[in-house]
């Protein structure tokens, strides 16, 4: 990428990209983020675990300026799996106070992304057995078919509450600030795209009042946590809720997320921030941008059966010689060609229209960053002011010290966009599932390192314990 047709050197864009981003309330050491990635590291009930610790502690070991954590419930009702850990009680408080401090000790910020599955609820645990999803539609999904109960007004006062006390304890937790999950195709996205909310009371309609819902979220937490707490809104640049079907509403546009944004504003006193995305469900082509491992497909999406109304009918596809590769063939048509960036040209649109009502408020880009000429131009262009990562950083953890003195990752060693990580996290541990990126001479050699490193998460102390263990280093197994 160039801009204004200048070269500029691996030094220029390393000064881009470790310069200090500076919030509202919030100071960052650079403009490299750890997105929400999630994993099953917990406890059933939602209290944190040792793996967790050891997972957030070692991005933060790696150089990221700040980390973002996986999808956080607001309650039980809001999670998308189990095993995830939750912010719906004050007992909770204690587990994440103990993530900061992990995380601060590596200079590096911590904020909660404060979130709710609403239909889209993959495996909600016995708890939610009986109870379709709370959302502003009682259409299910249209990719599994989970189910969905359109909110009463009274559902809506106790989620918006749920989102604020969850904020308040991330505040009392010492963590540097909350996100709000506003994309691909969670309760706030159900409630904000026109391709989904169909509802007809105040809550629905325009833009505007299908955006009452989450300003009215953001407003309960600015009650709880003052203007000083650091409070940001990932987003949707565009839909795409067409994607699987062409001929089902395409949801919103980027002028009307623009539109949504400057209202999120709340005249100085909302959000601080915004990290856009796209994709009104998940998984989504444009969200994470990359493959479809078909192998991995078939493997790990059993576990989906017996939720959705069509992931029958969807494993039956995936399982298909002639249908399973056509549908990955399709996938890779409505992703288009570009993974590194994908979302670049929203956020420039979300940027300007921002910066034009007040200078403070700042933008971060998702989309398959791991290169320094594209995220140094990506912040150089104005197109954002950082940019977040998952899967790279899953596949090399010390991403943000590569950067420092070279372009990425040594050959054979970048991020493949293979995505069998997102899939083996319905049944496995997260972690990079790709075998030709480990060393070894024979399969048996990576796939044992593979394992390794997947599992080096679950090396001791136990919570709440001391400094952390060093992982074990891969050793190549005898052939």
């Amino acid at each position: 990428m160039m801009h204004d047709d200048q070269q500029y050197t691996h030094e220029d864009n390393s000064r881009q990209i470790f310069q200090e981003l500076k919030f509202r309330s919030l100071t960052v050491k650079n403009r490299l983020f750890r997105s929400n990635v999630s994993g099953q590291f917990d406890d059933y009930n939602g209290h944190g675990g040792s793996a967790r610790l050891n997972w957030e502690e070692k991005f933060a070991r790696g150089g990221v300026g700040c980390i973002i954590s996986s999808f956080t419930p607001v309650s039980v009702r809001g999670r998308i799996l189990v095993r995830y850990a939750m912010i719906d009680d004050d007992d909770k408080i204690p587990f994440w106070r103990a993530i900061g401090d992990r995380v601060h000790a590596h200079d590096c910020r911590f904020l909660m992304q404060l979130s709710h599955s609403g239909r889209q609820q993959d495996m909600g645990g016995a708890e939610n057995l009986y109870k379709r999803g709370l959302s502003s539609t009682n259409k299910s999904d249209y990719f599994h078919g989970l189910l969905a109960e359109a909110m009463s007004r009274e559902d809506i006062r106790t989620v918006v509450e749920q989102f604020a006390q969850g904020a308040r304890r991330a505040k009392e937790a010492g963590l540097d600030g909350v996100e709000l999950h506003g994309a691909n195709g969670y309760l706030i996205t159900q409630f904000l795209s026109s391709g989904i909310n169909d509802r007809t009371d105040e809550y629905g309609g325009d833009w505007e009042g299908r955006a009452r819902f989450v300003l009215e979220i953001v407003r309960a937490i600015r009650r709880e946590v003052g203007q000083d707490f650091h409070l940001q809104m990932k987003i949707n640049g565009v839909d795409h809720n067409d994607w699987l079907y062409p001929w089902i509403r395409k949801g919103n546009t980027l002028d009307e997320t623009v539109k949504i944004c400057t209202l999120l504003l709340d005249g100085g006193k909302g959000v601080d921030a915004f990290h856009i995305s796209s994709g009104s469900t998940f998984p989504h082509p444009r969200n994470p941008p990359g493959d479809l491992p078909l192998n991995d497909l078939r493997r790990w999406y059993d576990g989906m059966l017996s939720q959705g109304t069509r992931a029958r009918f969807n494993y039956s596809i995936f399982s298909n010689p002639v249908l399973g590769p056509a549908f990955v063939a399709w996938w890779r048509f409505r992703r288009g060609k570009v993974i590194e960036g994908i979302n670049l040209d929203y956020a420039r649109a979300v940027t300007e229209a921002v910066r034009g009502i007040d200078q403070s408020v700042k933008v971060l880009c998702t989309g398959g960053f791991q290169h320094a000429d594209v995220i140094g131009e990506a912040i150089r262009s104005g197109a954002c002011d950082g940019v977040s990562m998952a899967r790279p950083l899953i596949a090399n953890n010390d991403l943000p010290k590569i950067l420092k003195t070279q372009n990425g990752p040594d050959e054979g060693r970048e991020c493949t966009y293979c995505n069998k990580c997102l899939l083996n996290d319905l049944e496995n541990p997260l972690g990079c599932y790709e075998v030709k990126r480990y060393p070894g001479s024979t399969f048996e050699a990576r796939h044992q390192n593979m394992i390794d490193e997947v599992m080096s998460v679950f090396t001791p102390p136990a919570f709440p314990g001391s400094v952390v263990a060093t992982p074990p280093q891969a050793v190549e197994a005898e052939p």
